[in-house]
């Protein structure tokens, strides 16, 4: 009976407290829709710096096209098709503005909302993008063609072929030309690198060139599709709010006239002459009014249509997707589980083109239409056992790139040009000494090479923690198995602040550089420092996924409340059903707070609807849902916390930028640490 009457008594309160929860649920929705408008403020600051940089753009007149204008951007191509003769460092000079314009491309593919970017315009951007990339290519073909039909100008006097090497911050190309065909001849080795290959005596006879041309950036790979909200979405929230202008327009509309004819029976008593001033000051308020309102109303339904689409387009961010996008063969890459990292090999035996001869004071130059003529190796033959003995794999050895991490040995991939992706078959013996960042490895068919690393290596994380370190500046540590990564965010940049390696400090060449945030996570994913999952990724992490609008809702009120409040993984957050979330919570005002295993953390439980604190801490022995004493339910995030933050928390809540809230926000979408750890 006793036990009875506590859990009676027990229900009664809960009751209670979800009465009060719900009579208030309207005022605390109300205030967490004002401070959310941060959100909606800096949505339309970022659009009007997208318009600010077009103009500027426009007003500097320096000569370079506006790559979003097809008409610019299509006259720089067909300009620089009929340039001809160029050098292979002219062509290097030139590609600094074809990468640049590249990457505006890309930049406002991925930072324009998706709510902004019409089909036709991602259509128009991605065929600029490949035009440039496919032209870029053929120029430094054509560069090379060049360079060995010069060879016989340029050979070494010791060895009597040609061995160049040409360095640049994008490109560096490693040329070999056998001009002596000399059979003791067959290992190659680049001065003052350890790139090189140990060729066959067939090669070794023959009039061929070995290329090798390493791009920093990889232009091989298809253009990932650019996420965009459905347009029925987008159709049904502006015809809602559509509607309801007109309908609020309408009402006031109404509404004037007879406030006016009443306004006008009521001063029957007062003279002509004064009956005229009044109503024509009376009416020049009226319609004045009325104006007002219209144009507050239609502000107000704006942001609302804003508010709706922002909403719709963060969702979209962590949206899991139903199933793979394609049905990969065997020894196919899957582009949606690996990344290739640190550019693209093209290594390609070619023909020694006719060399320039000199005929009285003038250079004669024999030049074939096709241009550059690959040589065929291993020729084709019906004996498969005679072509593997007679022509064997040529070893290949490639450095590294310097600012490139992997956190175990690379995959090596070839690309296949006929079905158009990277394969791991005629690749062989594949060796890496990761201190001197040096792969060996046998190749049988030659084209486009890549190194690849598992997109998910460093997912799940094992913990974070997001902390304010000033005004409008907080710090990201995520630890993974591998690393530990820690994120600086201030007013709206990001920036490396530091990096380690198996508990060891490591020096990246991003730290200290601050960038936006699409720029800085496309930095760290070419870093090899992915910590950015997919809508794929689920397919191949273990994850702890939660149902995506309680993660959009947790993420930005997480944000909300970042200048004043630190964040924390809890071991919880896994065994509670997906449609809640639990993370540590506790005040910090300073930066030299810095948490320990003491510190004053709370546990919250946030389901999207409520927020609750939890009586149990990380250290309790079994999971609980149970409410801690004296506490109460709260609509939202903010409301929990506020019940004992001190004043000058929400103070400093209230006063954060929201060009910082938003890109808080904009982070914690794009890591998803409630959902991947």
């Amino acid at each position: 009976m006793e036990r009875l009457e506590i859990e009676r008594i027990e229900k009664e309160k809960w009751q209670q407290l979800e009465a009060k929860d719900l009579e208030r649920r309207t005022i605390e929705l109300e205030e967490l829709y004002l401070l959310e408008g941060c959100f909606l403020e800096a949505e339309k600051l970022k659009r009007d710096s997208r318009l600010l940089s077009q103009w500027k753009h426009y007003i500097l007149c320096d000569g370079s096209p506006d790559p979003s204008v097809s008409q610019e951007i299509n006259t720089f191509i067909s300009l620089w098709k009929e340039e001809a003769n160029e050098t292979f460092e002219e062509v290097t000079a030139k590609s600094k503005l074809v990468l640049h314009l590249i990457e505006k491309l890309q930049l406002i593919l991925l930072e324009t909302p998706p709510y902004d970017l019409q089909a036709k315009n991602v259509t128009q951007y991605q065929g600029s993008i490949l035009e440039l990339q496919e032209l870029l290519h053929l120029k430094f073909n054509t560069a090379i063609e060049t360079l060995l039909r010069e060879a016989s100008t340029l050979a070494d006097l010791d060895s009597g072929n040609v061995e160049k090497v040409i360095r640049d911050e994008n490109v560096t190309l490693y040329l070999w030309a056998n001009l002596k065909k000399n059979p003791r001849y067959r290992s190659v080795r680049f001065s003052g690198t350890k790139i090189g290959f140990d060729i066959p005596r067939t090669l070794a006879t023959s009039g061929i060139a070995l290329r090798l041309l390493h791009t920093h950036y990889d232009h091989v790979t298809p253009l990932r599709p650019v996420p965009t909200l459905l347009p029925e979405h987008t159709s049904a929230i502006t015809h809602f709010v559509g509607s309801e202008v007109k309908n609020t327009e309408a009402a006031i509309s109404k509404e004037s006239p007879e406030e006016y004819k009443q306004r006008k029976n009521e001063s029957n008593s007062v003279h002509e002459e004064e009956i005229e001033v009044e109503e024509q000051v009376d009416k020049e308020r009226q319609m004045s009014s009325v104006q007002e309102k219209r144009e507050a109303t239609k502000h107000e339904l704006e942001m609302r249509l804003l508010n709706e689409t922002v909403s719709a387009a963060q969702l979209l961010l962590i949206g899991n997707a139903p199933e793979k996008p394609y049905v990969f063969e065997d020894k196919e890459v899957d582009i949606c589980q690996f990344t290739t990292l640190g550019g693209v090999y093209h290594l390609d035996i070619l023909e020694l083109p006719p060399q320039c001869k000199p005929i009285k004071g003038w250079m004669i130059m024999e030049i074939f239409k096709d241009g550059l003529q690959k040589y065929t190796y291993p020729p084709g033959m019906k004996d498969d056992f005679e072509t593997e003995s007679a022509f064997p794999p040529i070893e290949v050895m490639l450095e590294v790139h310097k600012n490139v991490i992997f956190f175990e040995d690379p995959m090596v991939a070839r690309w296949d040009a006929k079905g158009k992706h990277w394969k791991t078959d005629g690749i062989s013996h594949v060796s890496y000494k990761s201190e001197e960042r040096l792969i060996t490895f046998s190749l049988e068919i030659f084209g486009p090479i890549t190194l690849i690393q598992d997109t998910h290596i460093n997912m799940p994380y094992q913990s974070w923690e997001l902390r304010p370190l000033d005004v409008n500046k907080v710090l990201l540590t995520v630890t993974t198995a591998f690393t530990e990564i820690q994120i600086q965010i201030k007013e709206d940049l990001c920036m490396l602040d530091s990096l380690k390696l198996s508990n060891k400090s490591y020096s990246s060449i991003l730290e200290g550089k601050w960038m936006t945030p699409i720029s800085f996570i496309i930095a760290l994913k070419e870093a090899g420092l992915n910590i950015f999952p997919t809508e794929h990724s689920h397919f191949y992490v273990v994850t702890n996924n939660k149902v995506p609008v309680v993660e959009v809702k947790a993420y930005r009120q997480m944000a909300l409340l970042s200048s004043a409040f630190a964040f924390g993984w809890s071991r919880w957050n896994t065994q509670c059903d997906s449609k809640k979330v639990i993370f540590k919570v506790r005040e910090c005002l300073t930066a030299e707070e810095e948490p320990t295993e003491n510190s004053n953390w709370i546990l919250l439980m946030f389901s999207g609807e409520r927020a609750q604190w939890l009586k149990i801490d990380e250290y309790s022995e079994v999971f609980s849902e149970a409410l801690k004493e004296g506490t109460e339910f709260h609509s939202t995030l903010y409301h929990m916390v506020k019940d004992f933050a001190s004043k000058e928390a929400m103070e400093k809540i209230q006063s954060s930028s929201c060009r910082f809230t938003d890109s808080v926000c904009q982070l914690l979408l794009s890591v998803r640490l409630l959902s991947y750890s």
